[in-house]
């Protein structure tokens, strides 16, 4: 049993008969009342995201994690193939369990969370960023950068990022993972 000190981003607790993953949480320490943690939750079988407010103190279940490195090979449909880098056994994973499947890209080493009392995977957790090449995007227009102007670019997975206007097609762009933003250009 842990207590509402002990969450961080990416713990794995049981509430409410299922297994959820902390994606967000902040401390709140008003000048009147209680302190309480305020957390957003993911649920690990449906993907569903939960607003939940834990008093301090408050006892909750963590789920112990075992981490595996995994090699994503192909996705098809809403599954997605991965590869086991010690052993080379594979497993399919629902889209579900993906923060960002759309910046996933082929050949990208991954970290996938089982559950060590059942050995069922619980999520994925993607690199920090990812570098992805831009295959289409909009021309710029010269002398139009006096502002932080963005603009849609498509890149290699299908996945669509906002980039400045200086990015153009063949460009290689790092890519924040956990917001999907663009990060810088990658000079080869």
């Amino acid at each position: 049993m842990a207590s509402t000190s002990d969450i961080r981003k990416g713990l794995c607790i049981r509430y409410n008969n299922d297994i959820f993953k902390i994606i967000e949480f902040m401390h709140v320490k008003p000048g009147k009342g209680p302190a309480f943690v305020r957390t957003k939750l993911r649920s690990v079988s449906t993907g569903k995201v939960l607003d939940n407010t834990f008093s301090a103190g408050h006892k909750i279940e963590d789920v112990r994690v075992e981490t595996r490195s995994y090699q994503f090979l192909y996705p098809e449909g809403d599954t997605f193939h991965f590869m086991n880098t010690d052993d080379y056994n594979q497993i399919t994973l629902q889209e579900s369990l993906l923060d960002s499947p759309g910046l996933l890209k082929e050949g990208e080493i991954v970290k996938v969370l089982f559950n060590t009392e059942d050995s069922m995977p619980l999520s994925v957790e993607m690199p920090a960023s990812v570098v992805l090449e831009v295959t289409y995007t909009e021309p710029g227009v010269k002398g139009n950068t006096a502002t932080n102007a963005t603009k849609p670019a498509k890149v290699e997975t299908g996945a669509e990022v906002n980039v400045p206007l200086f990015i153009n097609e063949g460009d290689k762009i790092k890519v924040e993972t956990e917001k999907g933003t663009y990060m810088e250009r990658v000079k080869e």
